[in-house]
């Protein structure tokens, strides 16, 4: 999985066979910084072009690869017992209201490189279906961290934060809330030269401007309904330009963005997931303590913790979906997304590259 926050390639090795699933290994291939640049440069409207999207597929396979083979090297299972690898590529264009979806992959090629058969392509069916074809990950959310008397929401901060809503007596709920790093590392990256604001230290140097707050918390997305989705196609820095005053400090709009990502995702619980008793984090998102606070200061009381505390590991949650996901596709089992996508019925998602 390699997702919005363009931080690098996350492998992990899962064992279905025992039901409750078990990582045997987990690997990270960090993005060169020349290719995080220009998938950059890809998901920026006006600066697509066909042989920039096929060279980077490429670098892509070669870097899914490696991480392939470290958790093969890290995990003490033969090649030939992996059933298969769920890929899901890098998003770098989802417009669901003109009924597409881009992933730059190379599923053949990593096939090849591996000899092991590739699951991708997962989202595509969805929309076909009539699918916003994102977030995909609430099927393996309710799989794995639904309790029968407590409701939870789960909580993906990646690039993009996502709730999936697993009410104790009533069907699973999943949407994008709004952003999630993609505007505080974009911001870090312009002002301090980081890929990231790390554990939200230069956001806790700054003092939040409740002006500014006001005025992102305003965006229509934050109150439209589920099903929905979203991406860098509207929360990207020239949408926050719009929204700032003249002499802001960068310090100070790192922090009120911090808030912005907190009450985004408590403002989402709150209005769409009324009765959730319990709210766990993962994604990259998870780690940053200072975004962590804020949610946990807006939650009333709710208890907030990592999934680690439910048996899976923050950073490995999206990985594991997507090994999940790609075993239903080899098992040619259906996943229901209707409550999340907003599609006519279970599908099949993705598509074979044997090996």
């Amino acid at each position: 999985m390699s997702g919005t926050s363009l931080d690098g390639a996350d492998a992990a090795l899962i064992d279905f066979a025992s039901g409750f699933p078990r990582t045997l290994a987990f690997a990270t291939v960090p993005f060169p910084v020349d290719l995080r640049d220009r998938i950059l440069t890809l998901s920026e409207p006006g600066h697509d072009t066909m042989e920039l999207s096929g060279t980077v597929s490429v670098e892509l396979a070669d870097l899914y690869a490696r991480a392939v083979e470290g958790v093969i090297a890290g995990g003490g299972v033969e090649r030939s017992s992996i059933m298969a690898i769920g890929c899901h590529g890098q998003t770098v264009r989802h417009r669901p209201d003109l009924g597409f979806t881009i992933q730059l992959n190379d599923p053949a090629r990593l096939a090849e490189l591996t000899g092991i058969a590739v699951v991708a392509d997962f989202r595509r069916r969805d929309m076909a279906a009539g699918g916003q074809g994102a977030p995909l990950v609430p099927a393996f959310h309710e799989a794995v961290f639904r309790h029968g008397r407590t409701s939870r929401a789960v909580v993906n901060i990646g690039g993009i934060s996502n709730v999936t809503w697993l009410p104790a007596a009533k069907e699973t709920v999943g949407f994008d809330c709004g952003p999630g790093n993609v505007l505080l590392d974009g911001w870090a990256r312009r002002h301090i030269g980081t890929h990231f604001d790390e554990d939200g230290a230069w956001a806790s140097r700054g003092q939040t401007d409740t002006a500014l707050l006001e005025r992102l918390l305003d965006e229509p997305f934050l109150k439209s309904p589920p099903p929905k989705s979203t991406g860098r196609e509207l929360f990207r820095l020239d949408w926050l330009e719009r929204m700032l005053s003249p002499g802001m400090a960068p310090a100070d709009v790192q922090s009120t963005l911090t808030d912005f990502t907190a009450h985004a995702i408590v403002g989402a619980i709150d209005r769409f997931c009324s009765d959730t008793e319990e709210i766990y984090l993962a994604g990259g998102g998870a780690r940053n303590s200072a975004l962590v606070a804020r949610i946990k200061a807006l939650a009333k009381g709710r208890p907030v913790a990592p999934t680690d505390v439910l048996g899976v590991p923050t950073s490995h949650v999206e990985s594991m979906a997507f090994a999940w996901l790609a075993m239903k596709c080899v098992q040619r089992e259906p996943v229901d997304l209707t409550a999340a996508t907003g599609a006519k019925g279970p599908r099949i998602l993705g598509a074979v590259y044997p090996a």
